[in-house]
């Protein structure tokens, strides 16, 4: 077993190039909300090439055509009605907006209240993407969103600190009610059990320390089969199978954001040598490491990059 994690957001030699969070002065800081007009305006050509790692939170909210994203890999296509939630340290990149309407909120971490952080689950790194509200939650949610648009673009008509004030309730009720939907996109939640439970945070603390179920079991104090029975259930893969993911996406993650050498990001993720390491990339993905890097980085707008696989959304009318 590999010690000596490093944390998320630090590779080798020097740090993974995020996307830092910035607000125009006058406004509350740690927030900001925008049309996506303005936002295309603000999007530089290369963000519809580079995967970018932002360090705060993107709830994105189409009103009018299809939203084409994609997040840790995986293109979704949201359609007015569903949401986007892109979370710090996941790998986006944009495509191409034109003819999409909508809103755009940005906000850290800890422009909320510990309350609300907490209630809301902002450091699951496993929460879902992709958000499809029924009627009477995706009509709540449009107020929530209406709301807060109007309260943001209204700076100035109240004291900086009260205006602050106001926008961080508003935006606690839409954070809110967005991780507390009755189903993410797709089907209904599963209900994990504690089981499991341990078994995910576990895995997402001691990945890049080990690969093996059973020191995992031999930690948490299950069997290795036991492990696998709870990993079948909540997240329809058995135990190994869910560590490999997890391995594999942040190997994906660094490789897509970063310019490591394939030897810092096997001695990241714990393997004994480059080799050991791609030849595990290669067996999981169908590609090297290098291939999934060269295919990931040119992408080409409109499309899918190389190495992504696409989630499409059911269209809804506009809520």
């Amino acid at each position: 077993m590999v010690k000596n994690r490093q944390p998320l957001h630090v590779r080798a030699g020097q740090p993974i190039r995020e996307v830092p969070f910035t607000a125009p002065v006058g406004v509350p800081t740690g927030v900001e909300v925008m049309s996506f007009d303005l936002l295309r305006s603000r999007l530089p050509s290369r963000s519809l090439v580079e995967p970018q790692r932002p360090s705060f939170h993107h709830l994105l909210a189409p009103s009018r055509g299809v939203l084409r994203h994609s997040v840790d890999f995986t293109e979704y296509a949201a359609a007015s009605g569903t949401w986007l939630w892109v979370r710090p340290g996941q790998v986006q990149q944009w495509d191409v907006m034109d003819g999409t309407e909508g809103t755009a909120v940005f906000f850290e971490a800890d422009f909320l209240d510990t309350v609300t952080t907490g209630a809301a689950r902002l450091d699951d790194p496993y929460a879902p993407v992709a958000l499809e509200p029924d009627e009477e939650d995706g009509r709540a949610l449009r107020l929530a969103r209406e709301h807060l648009a109007r309260e943001w673009e209204g700076s100035g008509r109240l004291p900086l600190a009260v205006h602050t004030a106001t926008v961080r309730h508003l935006l606690a009720v839409l954070v809110l009610r967005l991780a507390h939907l009755d189903h993410p996109a797709g089907g209904p939640p599963a209900e994990p059990d504690d089981t499991f439970l341990r078994f995910r945070d576990a895995v997402e603390e001691g990945f890049t320390r080990s690969r093996r179920v059973e020191d995992y079991a031999r930690l948490l104090g299950y069997s290795a089969r036991t492990l696998t029975r709870a990993a079948t259930a909540g997240a329809g893969v058995g135990a190994k199978e869910f560590i490999d993911r997890r391995i594999v996406l942040e190997a994906k993650r660094l490789l897509a954001h970063g310019d490591q050498s394939a030897v810092q990001i096997s001695q990241r993720l714990g393997f004994s040598s480059a080799t050991n390491f791609s030849k595990y990339f290669h067996q999981r993905t169908g590609q090297s490491p290098i291939a999934f890097r060269t295919g990931v980085r040119p992408r080409h707008p409109g499309r899918p990059a190389a190495g992504t696989e696409e989630h499409r959304l059911p269209v809804r009318p506009n809520r």
